[in-house]
């Protein structure tokens, strides 16, 4: 756990539950990989025109926790507003993108995985929401 590592390093104070945070982490890296990993592989499919509306949500997805995971990785001059906001739109386009994932997931074993990674991260970011003061 990469993420675990860097949250002891780091020289000051984080302002954030140490084992939630660790878990967002976690959960948003597997959940930005397994996006666009299912997005290229909706591509990869006979009748990628009916993909359509996934290959989005998978991408937008992807962007989101990629932006969450690098907000929630700096703590010098931690802004509480800034890291719910990001949160929120994060728990949002996981939702999103699970609910697209999973009318595939039985004819795409990609998008069964995919739909697993967004709600894992939904859930994790979630708590983490919930426990900012």
């Amino acid at each position: 756990m990469r993420a675990d590592a860097m949250l002891r390093s780091y020289p000051g104070d984080v302002d954030l539950d140490h084992d939630l945070l660790t878990r967002a982490l976690d959960a948003l890296a597997t959940c930005a990989q397994a996006c666009t990993a299912c997005a290229d592989a909706c591509l990869a499919e006979d009748m990628v025109a009916d993909l359509r509306r996934c290959i989005t949500t998978d991408l937008n997805c992807a962007d989101v926790c990629t932006a969450t995971l690098r907000v929630l990785s700096r703590h010098t001059g931690y802004d509480a507003a800034v890291t719910r906001g990001q949160l929120q739109a994060c728990v949002a386009a996981c939702g999103v993108c699970a609910a697209e994932c999973e009318q595939h997931a039985g004819m795409h074993e990609h998008c069964r995985v995919c739909g697993e990674a967004c709600r894992t991260c939904e859930e994790a970011c979630r708590e983490l929401l919930a426990s900012i003061a």
